[in-house]
């Protein structure tokens, strides 16, 4: 037995009720949960843990990802179900990085049949992420893109709002602070990240691994316009750091921005004065496909 924690937005759609009733008749018991408003898929991860549910699937995007795995997080580790996803947002960027199927009745019968596989998240002061966080234009471009855009672009609608922040971007002082590592000074963008890819499929750290136990660190510091073919050179160097684009490899970082800022946790907005990111190795079982090219052999 499976349950499902179903956005509401997306409780009429047509091919996810299909694929339900067609595992249904084949014999699998499938429950469904449906979502009304923010903080009920967190409570709905604690009720199936209190229920005995062994397994559950989040079927919405990657905020309804982020709000479970902030439920996971706050139960105590042995009482955690397994987690599967049915990919039903606009940019699903972290099942598209696992090679989650994209269609429901793919990703519903990996989720009843598939291995679950133990895997990372990242701390955020008292919250939770699984896929990436982000800040300055970064963040920007998921907060700001209006959601008639997402719709009618697809994952393209980040990409556009991408370019149009980059030539205006503002740059932000901070400092940020791990195991070996002090730098100070001015970045229009910041970016921690578990998996692959964010912002409707644009690749930031396309060698990570979500069950390494680091966290993959990408700072764009503030440069002029006339070296931005640099910039983009190094932005797809993805084994190196360059003179603006810095990456890095820790098990925890702390961003201390001089003006207070908000960050990005899958896509939530969150607001701090310093944010500590520690990677939680192992923290989660998480159903993925034979061969994820997320996880590390």
């Amino acid at each position: 037995m499976i349950r499902v924690i179903l956005n509401g937005k997306k409780a009429q759609d047509e091919l996810f009720r299909e694929a339900v009733m067609q595992l249904r008749q084949e014999g699998e018991t499938i429950e469904v949960r449906v979502t009304w408003e923010k903080g009920d898929a967190l409570r709905m991860v604690h009720e199936a843990s209190r229920d005995g549910v062994e397994r559950i699937v989040v079927a919405g995007g990657d905020g309804s990802l982020n709000e479970a795995v902030n439920g996971l997080a706050t139960l105590p580790k042995e009482r955690r179900p397994q987690m599967a996803i049915v990919p039903m947002g606009t940019a699903n960027d972290f099942a598209t990085a696992c090679d989650i199927p994209c269609t429901a009745i793919e990703a519903l019968r990996l989720a009843i049949e598939g291995k679950a596989y133990r895997v990372d998240i990242v701390k955020a002061n008292e919250r939770y992420f699984l896929n990436v966080a982000s800040s300055g234009f970064g963040a920007q471009i998921v907060a700001d893109t209006p959601p008639s855009l997402k719709n009618f672009l697809g994952g393209g609608a980040y990409t556009l709002s991408a370019v149009i922040k980059a030539l205006n971007f503002t740059s932000h002082d901070g400092r940020l602070v791990s195991d070996g590592l002090d730098i100070e000074g001015k970045s229009i963008a910041g970016l921690i990240c578990n998996g692959r890819q964010a912002g409707g499929g644009q690749l930031i750290a396309p060698t990570a691994y979500i069950n390494d136990g680091l966290l993959d660190i990408v700072v764009i510091l503030e440069f002029p316009l006339v070296d931005l073919g640099e910039v983009i050179a190094e932005i797809i160097d993805y084994e190196h750091s360059g003179t603006y684009v810095k990456r890095y490899q820790k098990k925890w970082v702390e961003s201390i921005p001089y003006q207070r800022r908000s960050v990005n946790l899958d896509g939530e907005p969150y607001e701090a004065d310093t944010i500590r990111f520690e990677i939680v190795p192992g923290a989660i079982e998480l159903v993925l496909p034979e061969g994820c090219p997320t996880l590390k052999p």
